[in-house]
């Protein structure tokens, strides 16, 4: 795969990185392994950081951290701008290596880094409009203003689905407020983590910039913990499961520390009698089969207008019926693998239960033999 040549991801990498370049060479803390999901294939490995990685990482970024919010936020937001031209080079093997190791189909994979590239341009933009009020003192030839300040390190544990844009989201209004960041990915797609991590790498250290964006790897997520529960980290931004995002939550308080967490979803679709069904028919199917469903916006319940109802059920199972499932880096491929054998399992095991309280499945709702994680959507 000539997409990973062009990122820098080796078939056995270093997992933490404290500055440009600078990886750590632990090498005993346990390995994770990334499997291409649609074809059981091995993509490649990568070290798990240590608890001396991590304390040299956080000591680091506090350092970090004391020149960064100095730097004139319209720099910070160049710094920014030169990782999103970056990302721009790297678009199309970027978006094959989320297609890859995450199973979503090429097109959403660019998508995702597009939405980086987006990220980048609004945090830019950011970077000259952190405004501040003025107003008038009781004092005689006095103005009174406000002026917000940095909060420091900025801790972010992203999710599989989303490998990359997650991250984004986060480091760059942090990087343009004056922060510093350390990313935690999924130990479910840990090479995307590296290109990433490569490719802010190059284009700080050419530019001058310091490395405002850490990164380790975790396999066992006992570090995960540790990253919760540290006082150093001022803001723990945390993407996942509504299960996990509550103890991490209660976790963050507990220290008197900030978070911010994107859960899941459970989303619905209404269809009123007047809709176009040219419009709505694939947007319902596509909102529910897109990413295979591994979404926190994925459409969950549909509200159906009795005159219709019946005819847009048909439609539905005629559209499921027609996906296109297969290898997301076919061009034709609509729906690609679930991310593992647990997730299988979970989607079965859904399907089974939905049966035993009286649903009736029209369609769909199995697992297809051969290699990979793929099932029919129901």
């Amino acid at each position: 795969m000539k997409f990973l040549q062009e990122l820098g991801v080796q078939k056995l990498n270093f997992g933490t990185c404290f500055n440009h370049n600078e990886w750590s060479q632990t090498t005993d803390a346990g390995l994770i392994d990334s499997f291409n999901p649609a074809t059981g294939e091995l993509l490649g490995s990568v070290y798990s950081a240590s608890d001396t990685d991590y304390e040299n990482l956080v000591t680091e970024a506090q350092q970090v951290f004391k020149e960064w919010r100095k730097t004139p936020a319209p720099l910070r937001g160049e710094a920014v701008r030169i990782i999103g031209n970056a990302l721009r080079e790297h678009k199309d093997a970027l978006g094959s290596l989320v297609a890859a190791e995450m199973g979503k189909i090429k097109s959403e994979g660019d998508g995702e880094v597009q939405e980086m590239i987006d990220m980048a341009d609004l945090a830019v933009g950011m970077s000259r409009q952190l405004y501040g009020n003025t107003m008038h003192s009781e004092r005689p030839g006095h103005r009174m203003y406000e002026q917000w300040h940095p909060m420091g390190i900025v801790g972010i544990i992203s999710a599989f689905n989303f490998p990359v844009a997650v991250w984004s989201w986060n480091a760059f209004v942090a990087a343009v407020c004056g922060n510093v960041s350390i990313w935690k990915p999924s130990p479910k797609v840990p090479l995307c983590s590296i290109a990433i991590q490569n490719i802010c790498n190059q284009a700080l250290q050419q530019a001058g910039f310091p490395p405002i964006f850490m990164l380790f790897n975790d396999g066992s997520n006992k570090l995960a913990q540790k990253f919760v529960d540290d006082k150093r980290i001022n803001l723990i931004s945390f993407t996942g499961s509504c299960h996990v995002g509550k103890m991490v939550g209660v976790q963050v308080a507990k220290r008197m520390g900030r978070s911010l967490l994107e859960l899941g979803g459970n989303n619905a679709l209404i269809v009123d009698k007047s809709a176009d069904l040219n419009i709505a028919i694939p947007g319902i199917v596509f909102g529910a089969v897109g990413t295979a469903g591994q979404r926190c916006t994925s459409t969950r319940r549909l509200f159906l207008h009795e005159d219709i109802a019946d005819m847009v059920i048909e439609k539905l199972v005629n559209g499921y019926k027609q996906v296109k499932i297969g290898n997301p880096l076919d061009s034709d491929t609509l729906m690609g693998p679930l991310i593992d054998e647990t997730s299988v399992q979970t989607f079965l095991n859904a399907v089974a239960k939905a049966k035993e309280a009286g649903g009736e499945v029209l369609t769909g709702g199995t697992r297809i033999d051969g290699d990979g994680h793929f099932v029919t959507p129901c």
